[in-house]
């Protein structure tokens, strides 16, 4: 099996990666604290003791609002760790396989869907640090893989860590009787992550390059947490709002590749199957 050195592997991805591909791949998941003081010395020497043939690089500070509160660990974090991954990775022949993020779309014009070709001017700091990894990694490793990751959600279970996301949100809107709002005028796809997990099997085998990679989604995002709350027997109150913004991605590159997902509305519908919690009607 393909030895894979994994980062970030008690966080809401890499947790999944260990639980779901311990038996296709040796995984070898970095110390916990460790990336939060190493330097590229200590990076160099990790990588090289373990001698991967892949680093999956899901580590990363992802909440936008923490990143524009605090840019220079969002630095550190999502441009100078990456970076000092690829230049270990080029010096022990492993592939690099990281995790980069639909906000580099965030601030274009129009409603998408985005190809990888778009021309980028993020308009937050988490999405220009994720542009600037991927720029500066691919220019010391071209063979790296960069996969553009939409908002990702899963249910609570299997004792793995959660976070917030759609479906959890609207449920809590639902069980607190709060009103969630949500936009007519936004785009985004919203992808089941024990499916993007699956997915690293061949995102593994791509070519070096930027990959969307996630549930594309024709939706607004009113309309989609609408979808959501019809599959999920809930009824919270839905207020649309008019916040103007497209994420969403074209995903026809990574499935040329053997990349391929469920709609963003089919994936939860694959969700509540994994949970045995689809119901007819």
């Amino acid at each position: 099996m393909k030895r894979v050195l994994l980062t970030g592997a008690g966080g809401f991805v890499g947790a999944r990666v260990l639980q779901q591909l311990a038996d296709r791949l040796t995984l070898l998941p970095v110390a916990p604290g460790l990336l939060r003081t190493a330097g590229p010395q200590e990076i160099e020497e990790l990588v090289a003791r373990a001698r991967p043939e892949v680093i999956l690089h899901t580590a990363a500070i992802s909440d936008t609002g923490y990143s524009e509160a605090h840019p220079q660990e969002s630095y550190r974090a999502n441009v100078e760790l990456p970076v000092w991954l690829a230049d270990a990775a080029r010096h022990t022949g492993a592939k690099l396989v990281s995790f980069s993020s639909d906000q580099v779309y965030a601030g274009l014009p129009g409603d998408g869907p985005f190809g990888e070709d778009t021309p980028l001017h993020p308009a937050n700091v988490y999405g220009r640090h994720k542009r600037e990894a991927e720029e500066r990694v691919l220019a010391l490793c071209p063979d790296s893989v960069h996969l553009r990751a939409t908002w990702l959600y899963d249910l609570p279970g299997y004792g793995l860590p959660v976070r917030g996301n759609l479906p959890l949100n609207l449920l809590q809107a639902a069980l607190q009787g709060k009103t969630a709002v949500f936009s007519r005028r936004e785009y985004r796809g919203v992808t089941y992550v024990r499916q993007a997990v699956e997915n690293l099997l061949p995102a593994l085998e791509l070519p070096g390059g930027v990959y969307n990679f996630g549930s594309e989604n024709t939706l607004t995002m009113y309309e989609t947490a609408r979808a959501f709350c019809t599959v999920l027997h809930i009824s919270p109150a839905l207020e649309p709002g008019d916040r103007q913004r497209s994420l969403a991605m074209d995903c026809a590159k990574a499935r040329r590749g053997g990349v391929v997902f469920d709609t963003t509305a089919e994936g939860i519908r694959r969700c509540l199957r994994d949970y045995g919690l689809d119901t007819p009607g």
